[in-house]
């Protein structure tokens, strides 16, 4: 095997393992929640206290996600990547083995902790071992497997609860992640990445960390997750229920819309890796798909098509804004000063799970009062947001050359 070819298979090799640990997350995040009709008949809780559980996982999540990337370059990406599974494991088997609204909070909590390590983990994983030439669609699987991930969830979570009820769908989703772990764990060897803190400069220490943090283009690059989370929350949680009040159409029709809408992001991200490996400015890039799907989003609000349209409409929709995932992720990259990898990623990261706990009360506010368009039109002007903050990056141009 030539080295060219034995480049090749490691490279595919760390991101196959690492795209599964991320799908597996996602996976986490909505198992329970899709349960939610069952849990609440059993255990006798609102939808709103379970709602609860919820934004506390997210809320946790976001705390600890920066948290995780310190300890990532502290004590080893593959160390937390791996505690962070089994606290995922532990959190989805708590929940299934919940006899009380209690437990279910507790299993949030240590859930939204296993979550908070998985993208500053597993972005040092591929930046460390993933060549240049392939780095674009090492981000381009990361995202795809994660939307996977999602689509999974509730296929397994009802297929298990119909034979051995919610308790035991969860609990299954509990094994099928401690088969990830032993599959991970046997491989591995091609995981490790030096702490990258062995490779820091002598002086630098925590104030210099908190200077590359609070940095303009980092900041920004948080900025921009904020507002990414917006546009995915508007969707994934409210799509539905917004479309059946602006158009009037049945749920099966909605229903329809928003998995063309999850199946075009998954098309959009693998054809961004191919985008963002042949063309170095990613900004540009990002900057069209966010303006393409703004575009379609406006459309989207002013229904000025027949409901008819909606599935090849969101289709479309996603696939612009999943075109801009890959050359996103390099823009983070290429803002990230060398032995921060991990601290940066959870940084920025964290904006998605800002974003997830500030929007919501939001968009229902919006769908209470009858003005289910305005939810459509918040995803717009957030565009126009990221728009505004990719033109304005400080170095992106060489943040682009130096991806």
């Amino acid at each position: 095997m030539s080295e060219r070819t034995a480049s090749a298979a490691q490279d595919f090799q760390v991101i196959g393992l690492v795209a599964l640990a991320h799908g597996v997350s996602h996976f986490f995040q909505i198992a329970t929640a899709v349960l939610f009709p069952l849990i609440k008949d059993d255990l006798g809780v609102s939808y709103a206290a379970l709602g609860a559980t919820v934004a506390l996982y997210y809320v946790v999540s976001g705390i600890c996600q920066t948290l995780a990337g310190f300890a990532a370059d502290r004590f080893g990406a593959r160390r937390m990547l791996f505690a962070g599974l089994a606290l995922a494991v532990a959190g989805a088997a708590l929940a299934g083995l919940a006899q009380s609204y209690a437990m279910l909070v507790c299993a949030a909590i240590v859930g939204g902790l296993g979550n908070s390590v998985f993208h500053p983990c597993d972005f040092s994983i591929l930046n460390a071992h993933v060549s240049r030439q392939r780095i674009g669609h090492a981000f381009s699987w990361h995202g795809i497997a994660g939307f996977l991930g999602y689509a999974a969830a509730p296929a397994f979570a009802f297929a298990m609860a119909g034979a051995a009820g919610w308790r035991g769908a969860l609990i299954g989703a509990a094994l099928i992640g401690a088969l990830v772990i032993a599959l991970l764990a046997a491989q591995r060897g091609v995981l490790y990445v030096e702490p990258a803190d062995a490779r820091r400069p002598a002086g630098s220490g925590f104030a210099s960390d908190l200077g590359v943090l609070a940095s303009a283009p980092v900041l920004m690059c948080f900025g921009y997750f904020i507002l990414a989370a917006i546009g995915f929350i508007a969707m994934q949680s409210f799509g539905i229920a917004t479309m059946i009040a602006l158009y009037g159409t049945s749920a099966a029709l909605a229903s329809a819309a928003l998995t063309a809408y999850l199946l075009g992001a998954s098309a959009g991200i693998f054809v961004g890796g191919f985008a963002a490996t042949r063309w170095q400015r990613h900004d540009l890039i990002a900057i069209a798909g966010v303006g393409l799907s703004a575009g379609l989003m406006f459309v989207l609000a002013s229904a000025w098509l027949p409901a008819a349209a909606l599935p090849a409409l969101l289709a479309t929709t996603g696939f612009a804004g999943g075109l801009t995932g890959p050359s996103r992720d390099l823009i983070v990259r290429g803002t990230t000063p060398p032995g921060s990898t991990g601290k940066v990623y959870g940084f920025v990261y964290s904006g998605l799970d800002v974003g997830s706990m500030l929007t919501p009360v939001f968009f229902g506010w919006l769908l209470d009062g009858g003005r289910p368009a305005m939810v459509f039109y918040t995803v717009v002007l957030s565009a126009a947001l990221m728009i505004a903050t990719l033109l304005n990056l400080p170095g992106s141009r060489a943040a682009a050359a130096k991806a």
